[in-house]
C-alpha cells in the first residue's frame, strides 16, 4: 500500500517515472470530477502497477531514466496523473497532454459537488471551494467566509476536511520486480491488467520497442507531427509510424518493424518525412489541398511513401506525380482504405512492387468493377463532411472558379488581402428550411467556395436576385463556379432542379480534370498557393451537434473519425451506410471494433454492420454514454446502481409540474409533429425529468431531439424552450437558461420574453 501524498513527493523527486510506451494523457474533465467524487465518498478507484527497475538506459517520457533504482508507473496513470494536477496545481514532470482536464476544480460545501469554475456562477460565492487552492492552504483558511453563519461553519469544515485528507488516501500497490524483466515483457504485463484504461495500440507495441533501442523516438515523430500541424495538417503517430513501416519493411503490418533496428528504422522515418512533404506539396500546390479538413484519403499516404522509396525518393516528373495524384484523388474519393485498412494496403505495395502507379491504378479499377469515373449522383452527399466537399474544393483551386463580387479567380496570389476564402450556400438557409429538408438544405451542390467580404455582401438574398447582379458585372464568373445558365433553375421553387442541373456541370468538370491527371495533358499547370478557408455560418443541428461530439470525443483521448463516410460490404461491395462519424479502427486507434455513428438507421443495413462486427449507434447521446460508461469505469466511478440518487430521479415528486410538462413534450411530438422520441423516454425514467433536462442542457451540442424538431419546424417542443418557460425559471441556473435561449436563436426560434 502507498498513500497518495507519499505517491506524489515520489513524482516531485522523480524516483517514480512513466515509461516511454505509455500514451500521453487523455483524460477529459468528467473522468477527473468522477475521480475525485469517488475519492470524496470513500468508493475504491483501483490499484497500481509499477515496474521496479535498476536498469540505466530505460527509455521513459522525457529522457533516459538514470541510475538506481526506479518504479515506472504502469497502471494507473491516468489517475495518478490527474489527482496529481489537482493537489499541487500544475501537471508532473513526465505530463504530456491537456491540462486544462485538471486545471479549475472547484468543490461546493454546500451540495458537495465537484465542477469546474464558472465565473457567472461560482464568483463571490464562498461556497464554491477551489480544490487546488484547499490543498495549497488547508481547510482552516476557508473559515473565514462562513464567520456570519456559524451554524454552517462546523459543517463545511468536516465537509472539507474530509476532502484535504484524501492526499492520507492509500492505494493498493503491485510491483513487478526482477532484473531479467524486458520491456517486451512488461508491455505484454500492462495490456493484461489495464482492461479499463488506455491500452497500447500496436502502434504503440512497436514502438515501445523500438524505444528500447532509440529512446528519443516518440520525441523525433512527435516533432515531425508538429511542424505539419502548424502548416495546418493534424496526422496521429500511428499514421506517421505506418509510414515509416512502409517504407522500412514494405509491409503493412506494425509487427514487421520486430526485425528493423534503430539505425534502419531511423533512416525509413527520416525518408518517410521527406516523402510525406513531398506528397503534401504535390497536394497542396497542384491540387489545392493545402488544409486538413479538405486532406482526404490520409490512408492513401503509406502507399505514396512506399511509392516514392521505390522510386528513388522523388516523383518522376510532372506527369508522373499527376498520375499519383489521380489514384489518390480516386482512392478517397471511393474510401479505398475504409474498411480492412491493413489488407488493402499490402495489395497497393505488392502492386507497386509489379507495376508502379499503373498497378495502382489498376488495382482500384478491379475494386471498383470497372471504370472510375465521377457521376452526377456522387455530388448528391450533405454537409461539410462528405468525401466530395474536398473535391469541390479541389475543382474551385485548380479550375480557375472566380469570385462573385470582384470577379477575381480564386487564387491567393489574385487576392491578396481578401484571399481568406469561406464557404457559401448559393440558396440561403433562410429560404430553404420551410421547404426542403435538411439534406437538401445542406447539399454539396448548394456550396460554392467565395471571398469572406463577397458572401457578407450577399447575405440571404435570394439568388435569382444576386445572380444577375453577377452576370452583368462579371460575365462568365457564374459558369466558373459550375451554375446552371438557365434563370428558371435560379428560382427557390426550381432549388431541386438547380441542384440536379448542377450536379451534372460539376460531374463534367471533375471527370475533365482527372482524366487530365491520369495523361499528364496539363501537368505544367503553375503551383496553387495556400488559402484560408474560414467557416461563415453555424450548420443544421445535426452537423453542429456531430462536430460538438467529435470534439468532445477527441478530449476524452478517441481518435479523430472519418466524417460522412460510405461503409460498404467487403465481400459484394454494396453501401451498407454513410455514417455520420465513423472510426475504422476503434475509438482508439488499433483498439476495440470498428464504430459508426448513423443518424439515419432507416436508410442504412444495421443488421449486416453488425453481423460484420461493428459497433453502431443510431443517437449521438448513446455513442456519448457508451464513451462515459468506459470513462467512469477507468475513475473508478461506482456502477449505476451503487451511485447516490439525486433530486428529480423519483419519477418526478418533487417536481410534479415539470414531469407533466417533460412528458407533454413527447405527446406533442408524437401528436404534432410525428417525432417518437424513445431515448427521451427512457432518460426520463432513468433519470428522471430535472435531471434530464439539466443532461439535455449542458450536453455539448444540441440533442438528437433537437434536430429532429428543428427539421420539423418545432423547436418549441424542446426542452431548451421548456427551460424557458416561467414556471421552471428556479429549477435552471442563469447559464442553463442563457445556453438554452442562445441555441433556440441560433436556428431561427424566438422565444417569449
Amino acid at each position: 500500500m502507498a498513500k497518495l501524498s507519499t505517491l506524489l513527493d515520489q513524482i516531485d523527486a522523480g524516483t517514480v517515472l512513466l515509461p516511454e510506451f505509455q500514451r500521453g494523457y487523455v483524460w477529459n474533465r468528467d473522468q477527473v470530477r468522477g475521480l475525485m467524487r469517488s475519492l470524496y465518498q470513500d468508493h475504491p478507484v483501483g490499484g497500481l502497477l509499477l515496474w521496479e527497475t535498476a536498469a540505466a538506459g530505460v527509455s521513459v517520457r522525457g529522457g533516459v531514466a538514470g541510475s538506481g533504482t526506479h518504479l515506472l508507473l504502469l497502471d494507473g496513470q491516468q489517475r495518478v496523473t490527474s489527482l496529481y494536477g489537482v493537489v499541487r496545481g500544475k501537471p508532473p514532470a513526465f505530463f504530456e497532454g491537456d491540462e486544462r482536464a485538471f486545471t479549475g476544480l472547484y468543490f461546493n460545501v454546500e451540495s458537495e459537488a465537484f465542477e469546474f469554475f464558472a465565473p457567472t456562477r461560482m464568483s463571490g460565492d464562498p461556497r464554491w471551494v477551489d480544490v487546488t487552492e484547499l490543498f495549497a492552504s488547508g481547510p482552516v483558511a476557508f473559515l473565514p467566509a462562513f464567520a456570519d453563519r456559524p451554524e454552517l461553519a462546523t459543517v463545511y469544515l468536516d465537509r472539507l476536511n474530509r476532502l484535504y485528507q484524501i492526499t492520507t488516501k492509500e492505494f493498493w500497490q503491485e510491483t513487478i520486480t526482477g532484473s531479467e524483466r524486458t520491456v517486451d515483457d512488461v508491455v505484454d504485463i500492462f495490456n493484461r491488467v489495464n482492461r479499463g484504461g488506455t491500452k497500447l495500440s500496436k502502434g504503440d507495441l512497436a514502438l515501445a520497442k523500438l524505444c528500447a533501442q532509440w529512446p528519443d523516438a516518440r520525441t523525433s515523430m512527435r516533432t515531425d507531427l508538429g511542424r505539419w500541424e502548424d502548416a495546418g495538417f493534424s496526422f496521429s503517430l500511428d499514421w506517421l509510424l505506418r509510414n515509416a513501416t512502409a517504407v522500412a519493411t514494405g509491409r503493412a503490418l506494425f509487427s514487421s518493424l520486430d526485425n528493423v533496428d534503430a539505425d534502419h528504422f531511423q533512416a525509413a522515418l527520416r525518408d518517410s518525412v521527406d516523402h510525406i512533404g513531398a506528397f503534401l506539396d504535390a497536394a497542396s500546390g497542384r491540387l489545392g489541398l493545402d488544409h486538413d479538413r479538405v486532406l482526404m484519403g490520409r490512408y492513401a499516404v503509406p502507399v505514396i511513401s512506399r511509392l516514392l522509396a521505390i522510386e528513388g525518393g522523388t516523383f518522376r516528373d510532372a506527369a508522373h506525380r499527376d498520375k499519383v495524384l489521380y489514384w489518390y484523388v480516386h482512392s478517397a474519393l471511393w474510401g479505398r482504405f475504409s474498411g480492412s485498412t491493413e489488407t488493402y494496403l499490402q495489395q497497393d505495395y505488392d502492386a507497386i512492387h509489379r507495376g508502379g502507379v499503373d498497378a495502382l491504378i489498376a488495382n482500384l479499377e478491379r475494386a471498383r468493377g470497372g471504370g472510375l469515373d465521377v457521376n452526377p449522383h456522387d455530388f448528391e452527399g450533405s454537409t461539410r463532411g462528405s468525401r466530395f466537399y474536398p473535391l469541390l474544393y479541389l475543382l474551385t483551386r485548380v479550375l480557375g472558379a472566380r469570385d462573385f463580387g470582384s470577379g477575381l479567380e480564386l487564387k491567393a496570389e489574385l487576392l491578396g488581402r481578401l484571399s481568406s476564402l469561406q464557404v457559401h450556400h448559393i440558396f440561403p438557409k433562410s429560404l430553404l428550411r420551410d421547404g426542403y429538408e435538411r439534406g437538401h438544405v445542406n447539399a454539396i451542390a448548394n456550396f460554392c467556395f467565395l471571398t469572406q467580404k463577397t458572401n457578407l455582401e450577399i447575405g440571404d438574398r435570394a439568388p435569382e436576385e444576386y445572380f444577375r447582379e453577377v452576370e452583368a458585372r462579371h460575365p462568365g464568373a457564374l459558369a466558373s463556379q459550375w451554375i446552371p445558365g438557365d434563370p428558371e433553375l435560379w428560382r427557390t421553387d426550381r432549388y431541386l432542379d438547380f441542384l440536379a442541373a448542377r450536379r451534372e456541370l460539376l460531374a463534367q468538370a471533375a471527370q475533365s480534370f482527372l482524366s487530365e491527371l491520369r495523361s499528364g495533358e496539363r501537368s505544367s499547370a503553375r503551383e496553387l498557393h495556400p488559402v484560408t478557408v474560414l467557416t461563415a455560418e453555424a450548420d443544421d443541428p445535426r452537423t453542429a451537434q456531430v462536430e460538438a461530439l467529435i470534439e468532445e470525443l477527441l478530449r476524452a483521448g478517441c481518435s479523430q473519425p472519418e466524417t460522412d463516410s460510405t461503409i460498404g460490404d467487403p465481400i459484394t461491395g454494396r453501401e451498407l451506410a454513410v455514417a455520420e462519424a465513423y472510426w475504422p479502427h476503434g475509438l482508439q486507434t488499433g483498439q476495440g471494433a470498428p464504430v459508426v455513428l448513423e443518424l439515419d438507421p432507416d436508410r442504412a443495413d444495421l443488421e449486416r454492420l453488425r453481423e460484420l462486427g461493428y459497433e453502431v449507434f443510431t443517437t449521438a447521446e448513446a455513442l456519448l454514454g457508451f464513451v462515459n460508461r468506459q470513462n467512469e469505469s477507468a475513475a473508478g466511478v461506482p456502477a449505476e446502481h451503487d451511485r447516490p440518487s439525486f433530486e428529480g430521479n423519483s419519477g418526478g415528486s418533487a417536481h410534479p409540474g415539470l414531469a407533466r410538462a417533460m412528458r407533454e413534450l413527447y405527446d406533442r411530438g408524437q401528436a404534432e409533429a410525428g417525432y417518437t422520441a424513445t431515448y427521451f423516454i427512457g432518460m426520463l425514467a432513468d433519470l428522471g425529468p430535472l435531471e434530464t433536462a439539466r443532461k439535455l442542457l449542458n450536453a455539448p451540442a444540441v440533442s438528437d431531439g433537437f434536430a429532429s424538431l428543428w427539421e420539423r419546424g418545432r423547436l418549441d417542443l424542446t426542452v431548451e424552450a421548456l427551460a424557458l418557460d416561467p414556471r421552471f425559471a428556479s429549477l435552471f441556473t442563469d447559464d442553463e437558461r442563457t445556453r438554452a435561449r442562445k441555441r433556440l436563436e441560433q436556428f431561427g426560434y424566438r422565444p417569449a420574453g
